[in-house]
């Protein structure tokens, strides 16, 4: 019987359950130890299972339901019993798995999972996070699109969390925490951003508070989390992603314009591929919906069969981690120090 279980919302997806059954067998070369159940139809994942020779670690819990990647929340939520998407979150509420893993709905999946899951003690808004590759490595990104707001109380909260899920994730024993802004100065930004970083910067919350940080120290790789509301996180995102992909066609619009820029990317075929390899989003797929009394990764919908491997990668990682115990123990001890002055300008 396999140590670890997670669950799989197999229906959920643009191109769902071939990418997801694709994903599980790159995963599985990879980690056979691990052991999943798959929600969705029985007929549609019983024969790729059995042409992927995935049976061994697979158990079928079937649903009729799905939710399309169209529907409202609001919607989404109260047609959701039924549906592979709760079966994979409910699987996590009773220990039948540890993690769920989805590239379904994101907002479906937030609804649901707030509902069945339910939050942390003193967690106001769970947070969706984002794996975001620096010139240093890799740092964590929050909110990148849960909520839109966020007050300076809740700001704090994500940088608890963020901590605490960057060291399950990148190793880092004691992560940088950066806050979002306009500029470093200490002057510079909204009364939110002033009071959360007086609260961040308070010794007894034991965070390694950097201070503030601007769009391009992200990349930069100068904090290891960054602290962000769901707009400004999501805006971030986006736009981090469309520049990716302009620079990635400049790139081959160069390599492919004449037969001397063919004949050179020939010859630095192996550097282009590190490069490439470097670039492919499918590498740092998965977003976890920290705050949640349970561990739930959201993969990109129209992410690929390694990306989806991702994604599991990463539910694996934190359903052997520490890291929902750790943000315990750092909102423990926020409930303990008072809260900061107002700041007035």
């Amino acid at each position: 019987m396999p140590r670890l279980v997670l669950s799989i919302d197999a229906m959920g997806g643009d191109d769902a359950p071939e990418v997801v059954l694709d994903g599980l067998a790159i995963f599985v070369k990879r980690r056979p130890d691990v052991g999943f159940q798959l929600h969705g139809a029985r007929d549609r994942l019983m024969p790729g299972l059995v042409k992927r020779n995935l049976l061994p670690q697979c158990e079928i819990v079937h649903h009729d339901g799905t939710i399309s990647m169209s529907d409202k929340p609001s919607m989404a939520l109260r047609r959701s019993k039924g549906t592979s998407m709760r079966g994979a979150v409910e699987a996590v509420k009773t220990g039948a798995a540890l993690a769920a893993v989805s590239a379904g709905n994101t907002g479906a999946l937030m609804a649901i999972s707030m509902l069945v899951l339910r939050k942390m003690d003193g967690v106001h808004r769970p947070a969706m996070t984002a794996i975001w590759p620096t010139a240093r490595g890799r740092c964590v990104v929050l909110d990148v699109g849960a909520n839109l707001e966020a007050d300076a109380d809740q700001l704090v909260t994500y940088a608890i969390m963020g901590a605490a899920y960057a060291r399950a994730v990148t190793g880092e024993a004691n992560p940088s925490i950066g806050l979002l802004n306009i500029g470093s100065e200490d002057d510079k930004g909204t009364d939110t951003l002033k009071l959360a970083a007086e609260r961040l910067g308070d010794a007894e919350l034991g965070l390694n508070f950097a201070g503030y940080v601007e769009g391009n120290d992200i990349s930069a790789g100068v904090v290891d989390v960054v602290v962000t509301d769901g707009f400004t996180g999501n805006v971030a995102l986006k736009t981090a992603e469309g520049t990716a992909r302009l620079v990635a066609g400049y790139v081959r619009s160069a390599l492919t314009s004449s037969l001397l820029a063919k004949c050179g990317a020939l010859l630095a075929k192996a550097g282009l591929e590190g490069l490439r390899r470097r670039m492919d989003p499918s590498s740092v797929n998965g977003g976890v919906l920290l705050g949640l009394n349970g561990v739930v990764v959201k993969s990109h919908g129209g992410t690929d069969a390694e990306g989806y491997a991702t994604a599991i990668d990463l539910a694996a990682q934190l359903a052997g981690s520490q890291y929902r115990e750790e943000v315990a123990v750092g909102l423990a001890r926020l409930a303990s120090v008072p809260p900061a002055e107002e700041v007035v300008t």
